[in-house]
């Protein structure tokens, strides 16, 4: 017998809250994905400054997974895990081939744009729901991502 989670959060909201951080854990790991594959690919005259930040990127956002992850359980709900359910639940979409650098900026500026845009919708059920901890979480994952979008713009700007 498992033991009801009495954390003051209604069941309902515990599982719209959960829903919406799947979906910001599949994001961010197809997030995570792109950035290492970029990592691994990228080249041209900006080789060495993008593959650094590209590798401190995907590292940040591999140890953000595992928080939010942890977050989906601590509501009561099992984390997906798999490619399958990532590719359901993520609205990145993936590209084929090896892109320019910077087609790779571009497309990790939009990256970074849609995993907030998924971030800003857990806000009201986890708000409504009076869930401190999930507010907290996706704060950090907003400032992380805006942070992030604005730095690779910037490697957009033209003189």
């Amino acid at each position: 017998m498992t033991q009801k989670i009495n954390i003051s959060i209604p069941e309902e909201q515990r599982e719209q809250i959960a829903q919406g951080l799947k979906k910001l854990l599949a994001d961010t790991y197809t997030l995570y994905l792109k950035t290492h594959n970029y990592h691994w690919n990228v080249t041209g005259p900006m080789f060495q400054t993008l593959h650094i930040m590209f590798m401190e990127q995907y590292t940040e956002l591999w140890n953000s997974i595992d928080m939010i992850a942890e977050r989906i359980r601590s509501l009561g709900h099992f984390a997906p895990g798999s490619y399958k359910d990532y590719t359901k639940l993520s609205s990145i979409k993936e590209e084929d081939g090896v892109p320019k650098a910077k087609d790779m900026i571009r497309n990790l500026v939009v990256g970074h744009e849609q995993t907030i845009k998924t971030a800003r919708e857990i806000i009201s059920p986890a708000d409504a729901g009076n869930d401190e901890s999930t507010l907290d979480l996706v704060t950090q994952r907003l400032t992380v991502h805006e942070k992030t979008a604005w730095m690779l713009r910037s490697l957009l700007e033209e003189e």
